[in-house]
Parts: C-alpha cells; structure tokens; sequence
C-alpha cells in the first residue's frame, strides 16, 4: 500500500489544482475505488498532517504539509510524526546499537503499540537486505547486523530517497546529523574545488556532504570503519589533504584515511571536472583510451544523426565525464539526476543521441548505465548544442515610441541592451497614428494602446521595465514555438497512414505493443525485422515515454524505406517504464529523412506534453480522420 500512496503523492505534487480521481486512477494503473483507499492510507500516515484536501472536484496536495511529511519533521516535544519518521529512527538506533534493543523498550520510547514497531521493522528489514545488512532477533531483542560500510550505505539510502524530486536537501541532512556547520562546509568546499581548476556539478555535491555528514557523525559516536589505522599515512591527493583540514576546521574530528579517500574518489568521480583553462591534474593510463572511445561514438554520432560533435573541448570534457561514469558504474554507485523527467520531456532529441551514445559505452566497456547517467550525457550534449546553435534566427520587431525629445532613442538602446542577442529592430515609428496592419516585422513594441492590433503586438513602457523584457521575451519564445510548429505539421502530417492507426489496441508489455505496431509497418515494406528488433533494443536501454501521456519507441538505426509513424491511441493507459501511456507512436526513420529528424522527434513530443490536451485528443480521436483534425488543432495553438 505505502508504495502506491507514495506515488499518488508524488504524482499530486508534480500538479497544480484538482486531480480528478478518474485521471489519478488512469496514472496508477487502479480502480477509482482503490485511488480513494490510497487517499485515506495517505492522510492516515501523515495523521495529523492535512497533506491532502478532498473534494467533489477532485484531491489537491497541501503543498506545505506535504513538506514537513516529506522531511520527517517532529512537533515541539520531538515527537515523530509519520511510520517514516519511525522508520528513520528505528535504523538510525539499530546502527548505533551492536548488541541489539529491546522491542518493549522502542514501543515505550516512541509512544506506539509493539504490533505497530514489528510493522516498522519489517521495512527496516527490507531496507537493511538492500544494503547488505540482516535483521535477527532473539526473543525481544533485534539487531541489524553488518559492515560499517553497509551500515553508512543504508543510512544513506534513508535521505537518498527522501525527495519526489531527486534533490538531497541539505537541511534535512543538518538537521539528522546536527551537523549545523554542514551549509558553510559547502561553501568552503566549493570554494577549496574552484581554487584547484575544477568545474562543481551542484546536483551531486549535496550526495557527497550526506557522506561527510555520516562518517562526521559515525567517528564522533566512536563507531569506526572497519580496517581503520589511526597511524596510517595522510592522503597524498590534493583534494584529500584540502578535505581533511576542511573536516577538521569545521567538524573538529580527523578522519583516517579510508575515509577520506572513499570521500575524495566520490568527489571526483560524482561532483567535479577539470576546467580546461587551468593546469589538469595528471591523467592516468585510462584517460587516452576514454579519449579514443569518445572520438569513435562521436564520428558514430555525426553519420547516424548528421550533428556535428567534433569539437575538442567537448570531446574531453566528455571523455573525463565517461571515465568517472566507468567508475561510478563499476562500482555499483550511479550518480541521481533530478533532471531525468524534465530533461527526457523537453529535449527527446538530445536524450535519445545521449542513450545512443550510453549504449555504445555500455557495449564496449561491458557496464550497465541507467538513466540518471544518461541525462548527465544529455546535459553535455545540450550545453555542447547550445553553444553551437545558429538554427534559429533573430525575431525582427518594430518599436512604436511617439516622438518626446529623445525618449524613442533611449528606449531602443535599452531593448538592444537587453535583448540584442535575441532581436533585431528593424523600424522606429515615432508617431501616434499608426496604421497597426501595415507592420512587416514580426513583433511591434508599443509604448501606446494598440487597439485591435494582434497577438504579435506586446505594449511597454516608455521606460523599459523588467517586467516588460519578461513579456517580450515570453511574445519571442511563442512565436519561435508557433514557428517550428508551422514548419513541421504538414510535413509530419505526411508520415501518417490510415492502415498504421489503431484505436483501443492493447498489448501486455511494452515489447508486445512494439511488435504489434511494427508488424503493420513490416507487411507494408516500410521496415524489416531487424528494425522491430533494434526499436525493442532500445526500449530496454531506457524507457521512450517521453512525457506522462506518450511513448515513442524506435530503432536508433535509421533503416526505414521511408519515415513512417504507426500509433496506437488508447482510452485506457497501459504501463510504460515508470510511467502510464494513453499514446503509443512507434517511428521509422528512413536514412533521407535523417536531416529532419530531431525537428520531427522534438516537435511530436512536445505536442503530447499537456496532458489535458492529450485526453481530448485521445477522447476526440473515434477514427483516423478525427485523429488528424484534433492533431492539426494542437499544432495550432
């Protein structure tokens, strides 16, 4: 039950207003019933947290309740809140405690019933297996027993988890360890990383410090790491040497080096990356071979997805991120992004070259790589693309400023100041009399009301404000979207057929469904088994539902006779990795159609992204043609 409570949470958390409970069934896969039992399950383990506001419209999450179930906050007196509280606290005491604690005892402590701790402890079980740990017991006495490091992996794994979103706060961490230094620690140690040359990467940083604060924490309570030697030699790294004499300025304890080696290989291997305007440290006998892997995948890249990635910069800063990912997945410890959804969602094109790359990696160093890595892939890959972009050109605009001493001068300099890089002004009108339909540029900036003018004419004021460059830039950033849609609806249109359009079709697995669109596309001669063969390849690499309503599964081979798109629209959702799919698109690219194929990918994706609008479709959608009229209207608006 908790493990559906927590998704519907989760799911409530990433909406803004009602959720019907029909649409909160439809995400869980359950009956409209069962959602109901999953509400009050919810509401009873954060009792008397409201985290939930019920109504005839529908359920809202109570957003700053929600935060202190979340964190695990405690009233006034300290007392738990929540069975996650409990639980928390149960393994923190288990690890402290070698010789076990009494049952009776840790009912009396926490105020609960024994028939409510043995509940707790079968999840303290479940999370001390997946660290290596066993929970016994003899008569009234339990104890977890296991290795340090299995006991420091587990307390991790508690606050690793603690966030729907993927972020580790670092509040909740000072607030476990009463690690009240914990925040300026960070500050010093980006500080301290910034002086040797390196870059931080801030979504693993938080990780590493829940690793200070447990050995900080493990040291003070005199529970020391196994094999530990008081004499042993200082670490010799740069890094380790600055490390030990932060710990020591601010926690005021040494840690031997085990520790701080184990802490320092986790900074490098998870946080930072050399800068290439300073000196590099010393590379070691790998570093040539990382190289020569990247040159390869990225000559792979340019002849299956035509993008140019030859840059040397990139190339390095790339071969230094797959020589710590290597790291990472040898030894079993992937780094988490909280960007995976957001990322696979807004940029699929660029996700997709990034499992494309992740799957030659895995092939030729023989390592599995989840999909956390492959969004930090991604993320170079973007910032690479970004830099590099010319696609898209500068929005033409006209300023309309009515003439007052110099005012329409000043008012020009500060738009191009602000916005040059993104707008070219093409005319300034300086009178009141405008003829509003005789404009040729794509947006007019007017400090006077525009009556009846259209949707490309934004007002400002004769002073630009911030406020205004927010709403041109918005006016820019919709008509750039409106743009890309205009240019690739009809084309897409085109890869649509009548016989490749299925309603109400459903298939056990994500397999089952590829096959039963791919077996459409082979008997029309628009693909072969071996493309049907790659696209299930692909799937099992990382999950193609892009969104909460889409998946589009494909081949990365683009070994179509023609570009083709088979869907399934359905009424029902069926399961897709993590998520729940109304859509299903299976595409083939043909290698001629390679030019257009992330304008095509990015583009189909993003018309599925609004799930409101996605159920409309669907709802709408009784046959092929209706499918293609509600389709038209979504690129329209």
């Amino acid at each position: 039950m908790s493990d559906k409570y927590e998704r519907l949470l989760d799911y409530l958390s990433q909406t803004d207003g009602r959720v019907t409970a029909a649409e909160l069934s439809e995400q869980l896969g359950v009956t409209t019933r069962s959602v109901r039992s999953y509400v009050t399950a919810a509401k009873a383990a954060a009792h008397p947290l409201p985290i939930i506001s019920s109504s005839t419209n529908g359920y809202r999450l109570n957003r700053e309740a929600y935060a202190k179930f979340a964190s695990g906050s405690r009233d006034s007196n300290g007392e738990l809140h929540t069975p996650r509280d409990r639980v928390h606290h149960l393994v923190r005491r288990l690890t402290e405690a070698p010789t076990g604690l009494d049952i009776h005892d840790l009912a009396e402590g926490l105020y609960v019933s024994e028939s409510t701790i043995e509940s707790d402890l079968r999840k303290v079980k479940a999370l001390g297996e997946e660290a290596g740990l066993s929970l016994t017991r003899r008569g009234s006495v339990v104890t977890l027993s296991g290795s340090e490091a299995e006991y420091r992996k587990v307390l991790s794994k508690l606050f690793r988890s603690e966030s729907a979103q993927g972020f580790l706060e670092l509040e909740t961490v000072q607030r476990e360890f009463a690690s009240d230094d914990l925040s300026s620690f960070k500050t010093d140690l980006i500080a301290m990383l910034d002086s040797q040359g390196y870059f931080v990467n801030e979504y693993g940083i938080n990780s590493v410090l829940l690793h200070v604060a447990i050995a900080v924490d493990r040291v003070i309570r005199h529970t020391r790491s196994d094999g530990m030697d008081d004499t042993a030699p200082a670490p010799d790294s740069p890094i380790g040497l600055a490390l030990a004499g932060l710990i020591h300025r601010h926690f005021r304890v040494e840690l031997d080096r085990t520790d701080l080696d184990y802490l320092a290989k986790l900074l490098t291997t998870r946080v930072i990356t050399p800068r290439q305007d300073t000196p590099e440290p010393a590379a070691d006998s790998s570093e040539p071979e990382h190289l020569g892997t990247v040159r390869r995948i990225v000559a792979q890249v340019g002849d299956e997805y035509l993008l140019d990635l030859d840059d040397e910069t990139f190339m390095v800063r790339l071969a230094l991120h797959v020589g710590n990912l290597i790291a990472r997945a040898q030894d079993n410890s992937y780094s988490r992004n909280p960007l995976v959804k957001s990322i696979k969602t807004s940029y699929p094109m660029i996700y997709d070259v990034a499992v494309f790359i992740a799957s030659q990696i895995q092939r030729e160093k023989s390592i599995a790589i989840n999909d956390d890595e492959i969004s930090y892939i991604a993320m170079h890959l973007g910032s690479h693309l970004e830099r590099q972009s010319r696609r898209e050109e500068r929005i033409t605009c006209a300023i309309v400023s009515p003439g007052y001493y110099d005012m329409h001068l000043i008012l020009r300099e500060r738009i191009e100041k602000a916005l040059g890089d993104e707008l070219s002004v093409e005319i300034v009108v300086t009178r009141t009399d405008v003829d509003w339909d005789e404009f040729s540029t794509d947006l007019v900036l007017t400090t006077i009301a525009a009556k009846g003018a259209g949707d490309n004419v934004v007002t400002i004021q004769p002073f630009l404000t911030e406020g205004d460059i927010d709403n041109i830039r918005r006016a820019i950033s919709k008509l750039r979207r409106h743009r890309r849609r205009l240019r690739i609806k009809d084309d897409l249109l085109l890869y649509f057929d009548e016989a490749l359009f299925l309603r109400n079709v459903h298939a056990d697995t994500e397999v089952g469904m590829i096959r039963i669109l791919g077996d459409l596309m082979v008997e029309r001669g628009i693909i072969d088994e071996s493309y049907v063969t790659g696209a299930i390849e692909r799937e099992l690499l990382s999950s193609t539902a892009f969104t909460d309503s889409i998946a589009v599964p494909h081949a990365m081979a683009m070994s179509a006779s023609r570009t083709s798109i088979a869907i399934a629209v359905n009424e029902t959702p069926m399961p897709w990795g993590d998520n729940r799919v109304n859509v299903i698109a299976l595409i083939a690219f043909s290698s001629s159609g390679r030019a257009s194929f992330q304008v095509v990918f990015d583009q189909f994706v993003e018309v599925f992204a609004e799930r409101s609008e996605v159920l409309e479709l669907i709802k709408r959608s009784t046959d092929f043609s209706a499918f293609i009229e509600e389709l038209v209207h979504l690129f329209d608006r």
